[in-house]
């Protein structure tokens, strides 16, 4: 290499004093604050999410704009968030980190292009955004241009919703407006004990509600992941929500027209399932936990569950068949009996939505008596949040693979991929029971005036109860109308699904041209 010259030495010198600068975020006090509070700075987190030496920041040296309330004399390079790109197990991601040691991490006209800029290049490029977020808000001294920068920001994750994945983690305070851009992106994580999310805070519903609450209650990582379901996961530490970022990216494709990617597994295709043959109960009235047959089917018995602790009445997530990634809509036997009600409704149906935007296959494991009966239910709209459901495995093109492991009963069996709705293959354990409701109710109402005439009332119900069990608490009548494809035996179960994505891999459906659907919102 050359002698360099004194005049270039000296850019050189300018040079790495600007990148120092930048580095230095808020400086050594406000990073020391950061630490001390448990949390990482906002280059940690970066450096944690990514595969190491991958990041290339982008707008390092911008600064804010503002000429007022003597902002003009306070200038950090970077403005307080940090945005770039790097690699997640070799795969292009961009990245924007908010920074908590400048200014707070509120967001001024300058920081939101800076993220605004990351997020157009990912649509561009066909790769997924992460969200660090850690931020007090909007910077108060800009107004009306913070305010429009979240705007833009907002805009830009509705058009890149379904085109590239959108992850955000709450790794700090995130209030006010700043809350909907996460709320759009398809998944969100949370720290415990030290992020935060609300739309106003305690102060303010003191004042005009009277209540008294904490920001952890309110609007904590446990109040999200249980109460609202506004947060798809809850973890204890940032570290541990990183991993999960990496690992949760691992089941998802780049964009929507990439295929999802494949990991290698010496897990057999057609292991046989012998731990499910007593799985589901012989007492159709006795609970069980669903997740022993997602397991049973899943790679290495592998499955990400997401919005564990919320509607647990059914289970989603993501698990392998041949290394090759599926999304799960489960009913929960465990839990309200599996019924169907407006949460889970909810919960799964945008979980259905997302798996088709990225093609990925959706299996549908069904045990469901139902949709939760009461005045709360259908006061809260369990019509219309049930449509949800039924809208989006309609609407759904990518493989569907229906297994009916124990009841499915009413509305819910049509509404839970059944084959009216374009699910590929139905199959069902020997335990399936398809019917318009339970033995019990169905005698009541097709035999109530027999009964009422009957000279042994119970008796005489228990023989129409043993003959309707025995005409339909089986699978044999869908199977004879062509509504279940297979019954197929529980030790057969991680064979028969990887069978039938098999099948399916390259299936190529669509729906009538239209600019978008009306779901029941």
């Amino acid at each position: 290499m050359a002698d360099m010259s004194p005049e270039l030495q000296e850019k050189i010198d300018i040079l790495d004093a600007k990148w120092a600068q930048a580095h230095a975020g808020g400086g050594p006090a406000r990073v020391a604050r950061q630490h001390a509070a448990g949390k990482l700075t906002a280059r940690e987190r970066v450096d944690l999410l990514l595969d190491p030496g991958s990041f290339l920041e982008l707008d390092a040296f911008v600064v804010h704009q503002c000429r007022d309330f003597g902002m003009e004399e306070q200038t950090v390079l970077g403005d307080g968030v940090i945005t770039g790109h790097g690699t997640i197990d070799g795969r292009p991601v961009y990245v924007f980190a908010q920074d908590f040691t400048v200014f707070g991490g509120s967001l001024s006209g300058a920081y939101a292009r800076k993220i605004c800029k990351v997020m157009d290049l990912a649509v561009r490029n066909g790769a997924p955004v992460v969200g660090l977020n850690d931020s007090g808000g909007a910077r108060i001294q800009e107004g009306v241009v913070s305010l429009g920068g979240y705007a833009d920001i907002f805009l830009r994750n509705t058009l890149a919703s379904g085109v590239v994945p959108q992850i955000s983690a709450i790794l700090g305070p995130c209030a006010g407006g700043a809350v909907y851009s996460p709320a759009i992106t398809d998944f969100i994580a949370m720290v415990e004990g030290s992020s935060y999310m609300f739309v106003t805070g305690p102060d303010v519903i003191k004042t005009v509600t009277h209540e008294e609450v904490d920001k952890e209650s309110l609007g904590g990582a446990s109040a999200h992941s249980t109460k609202s379901g506004v947060c798809h996961f809850a973890v204890p530490d940032e570290p541990t929500c990183l991993a999960l970022i990496r690992e949760l990216l691992s089941f998802m494709p780049s964009n929507n027209v990439d295929d999802p990617p494949v990991r290698p597994t010496d897990d057999a295709w057609d292991r046989p399932t012998p731990e499910l043959v007593g799985a589901v109960p012989g007492n159709p009235n006795k609970p069980y936990d669903i997740r022993e047959i997602i397991r049973g089917v899943a790679d290495d018995h592998h499955f990400l569950e997401v919005q564990e602790k919320y509607a647990q009445n059914i289970v989603i997530g993501f698990l392998r068949v041949e290394g090759r990634s599926v999304g799960v809509v489960a009913n929960q036997p465990q839990h309200l009996a599996g019924c169907l009600d407006v949460n889970s409704s909810i919960k799964a149906a945008r979980f259905v939505r997302f798996c088709d935007a990225f093609s990925i296959p959706i299996l549908t494991l069904v045990d469901v008596p139902g949709f939760l009966p009461g005045t709360q239910q259908e006061w809260g709209g369990i019509i219309k949040h049930g449509a949800k459901l039924l809208f989006a495995f309609a609407e759904a093109t990518v493989p569907k693979i229906t297994l009916i492991t124990r009841k499915a009963y009413g509305g819910a069996y049509d509404v839970m991929s059944s084959k009216h709705i374009r699910a590929d293959v139905n199959l069902a354990y020997p335990t399936a029971e398809i019917a318009v409701m339970g033995a019990d109710g169905a005698v009541n109402i097709i035999f109530r005036q027999e009964l009422k005439d009957a000279d042994d009332v119970e008796a005489r119900r228990t023989e129409l109860v043993d003959d309707y069990r025995q005409t339909f608490a089986n699978p044999y009548k869908a199977a004879e109308l062509g509504y279940i494809d297979r019954v197929i035996r529980p030790e057969h179960t991680r064979k028969e699904v990887a069978q039938a994505l098999r099948m399916c891999r390259n299936k190529r459906d669509q729906n009538p041209p239209k600019k978008h659907g009306n779901i029941p919102l």
